[in-house]
């Protein structure tokens, strides 16, 4: 199994903290660094920033939204990071979430968008025209779709990769077809701080369709119930037990995070590293889980 990284971009933590990740990863080995995008750096000059301050790691930008972003811009963005940066660029596509498209961006959610991007992505990114015609070196970028549902699912099909977020083992290893990277958060010897930020980036997907089916079926019906009566965030903070964060996290000691590691039966993890005051970047959890897979 490969693994990777992904970087966290913890809202409630210093955005420059991407770049020490970033090093972290690149220093450690760690074949793959995903890029995705939050409330702070645009991701393809997040990504510009990171290939010209690391030495080797190839780069995946993204998931970037397919109702906020179009084919041209995407292929521009991407072309352009590998042609200042010197590196393999790849990127991810995805639908993102409401608040982000029709709250942040005023752009509405089509159903059919995220497979039409896809489909057009790919000779852009070969440099064939389609309307636009890169002038950059062509990038050749793999394709992956962030998927979840059965529509995304069966779009990412037609991509060279597919990626899981927040899942338990057993639901991945259900969805998991053809080349497919689960996004998981990791915490080795976590302190409160990080338990905590865990807990919280639960909060938003207990009610979510298809993510509180899956919580249920992990045996959180109860957490569940309570999250779409819709209540206060801080009460729906404090319901949600320890042993949830257990199920779709590589969280505590060296022997508990490898047995979990080991659950998945994917291609590819991409660690999300937990950044605390302990542990600025996640860099301790990096280099622990790459002590833990050279010995797995």
């Amino acid at each position: 199994m490969k693994l990777s990284v992904s970087l966290g971009l913890w809202q409630d933590r210093p955005a420059a903290e991407a770049l020490v990740t970033a090093r972290a990863a690149d220093e450690l080995g760690y074949p793959e660094l995903w890029i995705g995008e939050m409330a702070t750096y645009d991701a393809f000059a997040l990504a510009t920033a990171i290939g010209l301050a690391t030495e080797r790691i190839p780069l995946t930008v993204g998931p970037l939204a397919v109702a906020v972003r179009d084919p041209a811009m995407i292929a521009m963005g991407v072309a352009s990071v590998a042609d200042l940066t010197g590196r393999q660029v790849n990127v991810a596509v995805g639908t993102s979430s409401p608040v982000v498209v029709e709250e942040w961006h005023g752009r509405e959610r089509r159903s059919s968008q995220l497979r039409e991007t896809v489909e057009q992505l790919r000779p852009l990114l070969d440099g064939e025209k389609s309307g636009y015609r890169l002038r950059l070196p062509a990038p050749r970028s793999e394709i992956t779709v962030a998927a979840f549902g059965p529509r995304a699912v069966k779009t990412a099909a037609l991509a060279d990769r597919m990626v899981l977020n927040l899942v338990t083992p057993a639901s991945a290893n259900r969805l998991a077809a053809g080349r497919t990277a689960v996004w998981v958060i990791a915490a080795v010897d976590p302190d409160q701080e990080a338990v905590e930020r865990i807990r919280r980036g639960l909060v938003g997907y207990l009610a979510a369709p298809g993510y509180g089916e899956m919580f249920a079926e992990a045996g959180f019906q109860d957490v569940v119930d309570f999250a779409r009566t819709r209540p206060h965030p801080r009460d729906l903070l404090q319901a949600i037990p320890d042993a949830l964060l257990h199920e779709i996290a590589l969280i505590g000691g060296v022997d508990e995070v490898r047995e979990r590691l080991n659950a998945y039966r994917v291609d590819e993890i991409a660690l999300v590293p937990v950044s605390t005051d302990a542990d600025p970047g996640g860099v301790d959890t990096l280099k622990m889980l790459r002590y833990i897979s050279d010995g797995t």
